[in-house]
């Protein structure tokens, strides 16, 4: 039948009982899927990661420097990634990066929400905060 019409026999699913064959263009066939994939490509939401580093003794004038952007960022939907780099001798202060990290969470609660809390991984204390969903109106 498939011949007759110049066309092909392409088996859908090879699983079932009896297994399911359909009577079309191949080629046409899979220029359909391709245009499903991308389109379900499309859709995906792509998730954007900023970091913002601080230092341990990082003082008002850049905190609040690098809090405009961190409210930035948030607004155009993307994640931050607060960390405070601790070099040398100043691992000492662990509870001022700490302090640091909670005072820049609490300064941007109405932009975001805290995904993790302030965790330390070697010499770097980390904080991911996530933009606050668009309240409908």
């Amino acid at each position: 039948m498939a011949r007759e019409q110049s066309l092909d026999l392409v088996e859908i699913s090879p699983n079932a009982d009896p297994p399911v064959c359909k009577i079309i263009d191949y080629s046409k066939f899979k220029y359909e899927q391709k245009k499903k994939q991308k389109e379900i490509k499309a859709k995906a939401h792509k998730s954007v990661l900023k970091e913002i580093r601080f230092g341990p003794n990082t003082d008002d004038h850049d905190f609040n420097f690098k809090l405009n952007h961190a409210t930035k960022f948030l607004s155009e939907g993307a994640k931050v990634k607060a960390y405070v780099h601790f070099v040398g001798r100043t691992i000492v202060f662990k509870e001022r990066g700490e302090i640091l990290l909670l005072k820049f969470a609490q300064a941007l609660e109405e932009h975001a929400k805290v995904e993790q809390f302030p965790k330390l991984e070697g010499k770097r204390m980390f904080l991911m905060l996530a933009p606050k969903t668009a309240k409908k109106k």
